[in-house]
């Protein structure tokens, strides 16, 4: 097949505004009141040199959330105390005057939604070292800042599916020691660590982080649309349908743990080069690009209920980061980027961080 005439390089379209859902961390401790009963609990860019020689072709793009903007490592210890509620206070701001996370005092008091707290009402607040997320900042930039695996922040902050960030948001960062033993500073830690960046990370540290009162842009059906690294895509809310086989092909690699140990987390399927590879399901396109070198040319969508997709080893890319896309829309060309030995595609299914197995959800054939 020929390839794709490659589209031209659009405008980027600013983050767009709007309401965000409510957190609840902001609502004010009601005042005491002694008769009152207690309230209810209610353009060129460096690309990752790939596993051969064939180049991935692509849609002009930005780079990446994480390269784009650069996080510094300016977090505060805070030391574990208590704190007394006064008339007036949220959790917000009880999180501003303690240097602690808003989220972390909550999971501290085991304060559940909506999250509220009474006058005179005394709190732990968790010591530890907390990072104060800042516009655009992602999760993988972070963990990059501070030497510590993303997948070690999302545990120690209970951080939940979509896993966007929000601006003026305290995210504990936990303690890691060094090979040696011996304390080390921030600095010493960023500079011998080395973020093994996989699917997982990019799923649930890729996005960037968003205003409180500010909603991720809609996903348009137009490739033709680059939004700006720093923009955070709405993912749809649901599943609509099933999925369907994205190639034409052979079956050659299956689900789960290989015969020298080595697990893998979709299927191989192998396909003469340039075969048209399709959505598994309607979704917007969350990821495109080449950054994690094993599976080369790499598409990633979201399709709501915490679903995600992968398709790697692509040749030819033809999506964009926040394009909405069809089951059955082409969104790639099969290739043998990254490290493979001959033209196939890379297949998962994910639901949440996990991927399962995608045959026994694909119809049979």
């Amino acid at each position: 097949m020929a390839p794709l005439a490659l589209l031209m390089l659009a405008a980027c379209i600013p983050q767009t505004g709007g309401g965000y859902r409510d957190s609840g961390y902001d609502r004010p401790a009601p005042r005491q009141d002694r008769h009152s009963q207690p309230q209810s609990q209610q353009d060129g860019w460096e690309r990752p040199a790939l596993g051969n020689e064939q180049d991935v072709r692509r849609l002009p793009a930005p780079p990446p959330a994480w390269q784009a903007r650069k996080v510094q490592a300016d977090s505060r210890v805070v030391a574990g105390t208590s704190y007394t509620v006064q008339p007036g206070d949220s959790l917000r701001s009880i999180s501003m005057k303690t240097g602690a996370g808003s989220e972390a005092i909550a999971r501290a008091n085991n304060i559940p939604s909506p999250f509220v707290i009474r006058v005179g009402q005394k709190l732990t607040i968790p010591g530890g070292r907390y990072h104060l997320v800042r516009d655009g900042e992602t999760g993988i930039a972070i963990a990059i800042a501070y030497g510590v695996d993303w997948s070690r922040i999302i545990a120690v902050n209970d951080l939940e599916e979509p896993y966007i960030l929000r601006t003026g948001q305290r995210l504990l960062i936990p303690d890691t020691a060094s090979p040696s033993g011996r304390p080390e500073t921030i600095e010493q830690r960023a500079a011998r660590f080395h973020l093994d960046l996989g699917v997982d990370d990019i799923v649930t540290g890729g996005q960037p982080a968003i205003a409180e009162k500010a909603k991720p842009a809609q996903p348009t059906a137009s490739s033709a649309r680059v939004l700006s690294p720093t923009t955070p895509v709405a993912a749809p809310a649901r599943l609509a349908g099933g999925f369907q086989w994205p190639l034409k092909g052979t079956v050659i690699r299956r689900f789960g743990p290989g015969a020298s140990g080595e697990r893998n987390d979709g299927i191989k399927i192998a396909a003469p080069l340039d075969t048209p590879v399709l959505a598994a399901a309607d979704g917007v396109v969350a990821y495109v690009g080449s950054d994690i070198p094993a599976l080369g040319g790499l598409v990633i969508l979201r399709h709501g209920d915490g679903w995600t997709t992968v398709y790697g080893h692509a040749g030819q890319l033809l999506v964009q980061r926040g394009q909405a896309v069809k089951k059955g829309q082409m969104i790639a060309l099969s290739g043998n980027s990254g490290f493979a030995d001959r033209p196939e595609l890379h297949f998962e299914i994910r639901q949440g961080r996990s991927p399962v197995d995608p045959l026994p959800r694909l119809p049979a054939r």
